[in-house]
């Protein structure tokens, strides 16, 4: 099973246009492993059988790594010591730990109002030697960080996204989130003062379900 799920991850990565490494790859699978004995204990997600967390999971979060890289093409980051995102009601890590596992350079916080999916982060980032991975045990509004990436997966409407955690974006920060199909009742109801500057359709590999990619910015960072 395991030389199955490594195949159709390899392959998956490339049809995203992603060259992982042979230790990227590893990590990947390694997260996945451990996404699963987790599981045992806590409800981490409620997706249990591998081969379709490799899809709905890992080739799902992986679908974003390009675009990530070329909205921070030539960013400058917000402290001048480096790039950082903040991955807001993270649960198991999506797309935090992946984001963290493909791009060594950006410093990776999962924050979560949940107790135990922070500790999960907190021993993902050691079990895969994952220097720039951090779990936060904590509510986004009351974080006084600030980051050139606030991310999203499947974690609220866009409104209450952008209004709980404007405090912990940088001046010029963007937030990038995923969402299914395109959301355009949630568009339509954003706060006067945020816009929407980029959506882009996803294409997951085996997975036959909508998904899209929403950049919005604050208008006065323009």
């Amino acid at each position: 099973m395991t030389a199955d799920l490594q195949t159709a991850l390899t392959s998956g990565a490339a049809d995203l246009g992603l060259d992982l490494s042979d230790a990227q790859i590893t990590k990947l699978l390694d997260y996945l492993a451990l996404i699963q004995k987790w599981n045992k204990v806590y409800n981490l997600t409620a997706v249990r059988l591998p081969e379709e967390m490799l899809t709905h999971h890992l080739l799902d979060s992986l679908a974003v790594i390009r675009p990530l890289r070329q909205q921070l093409s030539g960013r400058q980051p917000v402290d001048g010591q480096g790039l950082r995102l903040l991955d807001v009601g993270s649960g198991a890590g999506l797309p935090g730990v992946v984001i963290a596992i493909c791009c060594p350079d950006i410093a990776v916080s999962c924050v979560d109002t949940v107790a135990k999916k922070a500790t999960f982060i907190q021993q993902a980032a050691l079990m895969l030697k994952l220097p720039n991975l951090k779990g936060l045990h904590a509510r986004v509004e009351n974080l006084d960080d600030h980051y050139d990436v606030v991310s999203a997966r499947a974690f609220a409407s866009l409104f209450d996204f952008v209004s709980w955690s404007r405090s912990a974006l940088a001046p010029a920060g963007v937030w990038m989130a995923m969402k299914g199909k395109h959301p355009a009742d949630e568009l339509a109801v954003l706060p006067a003062d945020v816009e929407v500057f980029h959506v882009e359709q996803l294409s997951v590999p085996g997975l036959a379900a909508e998904r899209c990619l929403v950049w919005l910015r604050l208008s006065s960072s323009v």
